[in-house]
């Protein structure tokens, strides 16, 4: 029998699925021999994902949770098809580089975005560049999200960013509650360069750096680029890949 993983979230309905799927596809042969199932919602499979970077494994996901748009729907009928006929995608992090106000440098991979956010009750004031090329001079916002496309539909939509399609190789940069300049629609940049952003005042306006759900605190300055050196291979039902759950989400965005 071919290998496979399953692994699954704690809560109930996760560990459900998880008890249908042992009992229904234990006789049941995969083309792929690094298949690794992963039952939860996207939070779940963010952590998976960064646990098994430097593996060449194919990860199938389930949703258990709210949203689930990096997952597949569950159907007990269906299961064993959906797995043999899945379409693969693959991505590639982001990877954040953070220096400290005590000049301390940390490191993390972001799936979705790196979110740039103030730590006080004072806005932030941030520069930002593209390579060598100067972004924004100043802005004070709330912060700043750079988003990869797969990022694109999660918080990033949430703050008026564009969504970008899975081939684009481009980032979004998009403020939070711009304050000054308060018309500045962020920019949409090739992903080929890095992207530094600078606080240009860390004793009055600290900021954080949170790279999908890791915090850097008391940020001085944020290198943010593609790591393309690592990629995650994703498995999608035929006929809900993540290109057309992305192509859904830009229409509804445009009718809205």
């Amino acid at each position: 029998m071919s290998k496979f993983q399953i692994i699954s979230d704690k809560n109930k309905k996760s560990l459900n699925i998880k008890k249908l799927l042992i009992k229904k596809i234990d006789s049941h042969q995969f083309k792929q021999n690094n298949l690794v199932i992963v039952i939860g919602g996207d939070g779940f499979m963010l952590e998976t994902l960064k646990r098994n970077k430097i593996s060449n494994k194919q990860f199938y996901g389930i949703n258990s949770g709210n949203y689930g748009f990096l997952m597949n729907k569950f159907s007990s009928e269906n299961i064993i098809k959906n797995l043999k006929k899945a379409n693969m995608i693959s991505i590639s992090p982001l990877e954040m580089i953070v220096k400290n106000k005590n000049n301390q440098i940390k490191k993390s991979l972001a799936i979705n975005e790196v979110s740039i956010l103030r730590q006080s009750r004072q806005a932030a004031s941030l520069s930002i560049k593209h390579g060598s090329k100067q972004i924004i001079k100043k802005l004070v916002s709330d912060g700043v999200l750079v988003s990869t496309p797969a990022g694109s539909t999660a918080y990033n939509l949430s703050v008026h960013g564009p969504i970008l399609s899975l081939n684009s190789k481009k980032l979004s940069i998009a403020p939070i509650s711009p304050f000054r300049p308060r018309r500045w629609k962020g920019k949409i940049v090739n992903d080929k360069l890095k992207i530094v952003i600078t606080n240009l005042n860390p004793s009055k306006r600290p900021i954080s750096a949170v790279a999908d759900n890791l915090e850097v605190r008391n940020a001085k300055t944020i290198t943010v680029k593609i790591n393309n050196k690592i990629k995650f291979n994703l498995l999608y039902d035929k006929n809900r890949s993540l290109q057309k759950k992305i192509k859904i989400e830009q229409i509804r965005k445009e009718t809205n």
